[in-house]
Order: structure tokens, then C-alpha cells, then sequence
């Protein structure tokens, strides 16, 4: 839920209205408060737990694609790649298959890549990967715009992440 320091009703709100301004109503949106799963930097969640709730969900929803960390966390946040582990066991991806549901993983990149935002575009053209989504303008505004709904986490660094992130821009994809 968001819950790392004590905001976690806050952050929820913050996800709807920022899935709001990107057309997603909140009747699709989903947290997760499993206290076995606890919003913290730090803490490898249990990974069958998380698969089995992750599962469930697919299942429930009949989701057909899943997008999630790579084995990098984007961020190394010990949460997302707990996440990509959970998901990229053998028998929950051969459950996936058998639902029918294909599970794509975001590329991380390196610290330099990862700042230098449109500029990334003609590196991540000439690299292999599955996927390529590059934004155009307004859906980059728009992007900025539902980031801007986080006000919680909003640090001085997440100001320059929103600002010059290849992520708000470009993001290359390779299939699980």
C-alpha cells in the first residue's frame, strides 16, 4: 500500500488520481496490504506469496500481458525485484503461458542512459529488445503530469527523475 513512512492512505489516493489523469478508472486499480509484503527499500518480499496473490489476480481479471521489473528493479529497489523473481519462477511463468497471459519485463539501464532522457532514443533504436515505446510529446506531458499526483514521494531527486528520466520518455521492453 505505499506504507514506508506511515502514508500509505495518502499514496493511495495519489496512485488513483494519477491513473485517473492517465484514463484508468479506480475500479481497475488494485493495492495490495499483505503485512507480509511491506513498502520498504529494504525487505525481499516472499516471493511465492507475492506470485500467488499476482496469480490470482491475472486469473480474476483475465488478464492476457503483464509488464514488471527486470531483474534490476529499474532502481534496485529490493520490492521490485522481488517482484521480477516472483514472476519469472518456472512454474508461475508456465502458468502465465497456460493462461494465455504474456509477461514483458522494463528494461533497467545504466545510471548515465537512465538521465539522459530523449537523447536515449537513438541507443535504445539500435538495441535489441522485444518492445520499444517512445511517448510523443503530449503523452509525455501527460506521464509528467500523473507523476505530479505523488506528491508524497516527490523528493528533490524525483523532481530531476520526472524532469530528465528516459523512463518518462522511452521505454524498451524484452519478453520473459
Amino acid at each position: 500500500s505505499g506504507n514506508y513512512y506511515h502514508q500509505g492512505e495518502i499514496r493511495k489516493k495519489e496512485l488513483e488520481q494519477s491513473c485517473s489523469l492517465l484514463g484508468i478508472p479506480a475500479s481497475c486499480v488494485t493495492v495490495i496490504d499483505h503485512r507480509d509484503l511491506p513498502d520498504d527499500p529494504a525487505a525481499e518480499w516472499d516471493t511465492q506469496l507475492l506470485s500467488s496473490l499476482v496469480l490470482k489476480h491475472i486469473e480474476a481479471s483475465n488478464i492476457n500481458l503483464v509488464i514488471t521489473f527486470d531483474a534490476g528493479g529499474v532502481s534496485g529497489h529490493a520490492n521490485h525485484i522481488s517482484l521480477y523473481t516472483a514472476l519469472s519462477c518456472s512454474a508461475i511463468f508456465l502458468l502465465f503461458l497456460c493462461l494465455g497471459c504474456r509477461v514483458f519485463v522494463l528494461e533497467s539501464v545504466n545510471l548515465f542512459r537512465k538521465y539522459i532522457s530523449i537523447l536515449d532514443v537513438p541507443v535504445s533504436c539500435l538495441l535489441p529488445r522485444d518492445a520499444l515505446f517512445i511517448l510523443t510529446e503530449e503523452e509525455t506531458k501527460q506521464a509528467r503530469r500523473a507523476m505530479q499526483c505523488h506528491h508524497s514521494q516527490l523528493l528533490w531527486f524525483r523532481h530531476l527523475y520526472v524532469l530528465f528520466s528516459r523512463y518518462m520518455v522511452i521505454n524498451s521492453l524484452h519478453l520473459l
